[in-house]
């Protein structure tokens, strides 16, 4: 039996242990905020954080999610007002939306390593999430207003 934390409840899986995290999540939890992208940990849409990392849970097993705290989109604020959503909501960084928590999971956990990242630390952490609609100026500028916020 496999037991982990997620979004500050302990969970405990029965089944396969090379299920990826992602399918765990979206399809045994029912959190879908944590969408399936590529699939090979190429596009961010998939990233949670693990013992607070940004990881891409299509590329990590239960198994080895094993006696960690996993937070998703849903766990990352209970009102919905975490620094980065609000920024977020404050500059309407969303056009599509699809790769959006993704990008708000990796901004979040760069802004917990950096409080005050730069633009260069803000382009090494958000470089490997993709967005189609091409909102990449909108969201260095909500990464930039939460930062000043905090």
């Amino acid at each position: 039996m496999i037991k982990f934390n997620i979004n500050g409840k302990e969970q405990s899986f029965e089944g396969d242990p090379e299920m990826p995290l992602l399918w765990y999540l979206r399809d045994v939890q029912n959190l879908t905020g944590t969408k399936y992208g590529c699939g090979i940990a190429l596009c961010g849409a998939c990233t949670v954080h693990v013992d607070g990392m940004a990881v891409r849970s299509c590329q990590m097993s239960l198994a080895d999610a094993e006696g960690k705290k996993v937070t998703t989109i849903e766990g990352l604020s209970l009102d919905g007002n975490h620094p980065i959503q609000a920024a977020w909501r404050e500059l309407n960084v969303a056009q599509c939306g699809y790769c959006q928590c993704g990008q708000i999971m990796q901004a979040a956990a760069l802004l917990a390593e950096k409080p005050k990242p730069t633009d260069e630390d803000i382009e090494a952490q958000m470089g490997g999430n993709l967005c189609r609609c091409g909102t990449y100026p909108r969201i260095r500028a909500a990464i930039k207003l939460a930062a000043e916020k905090a």
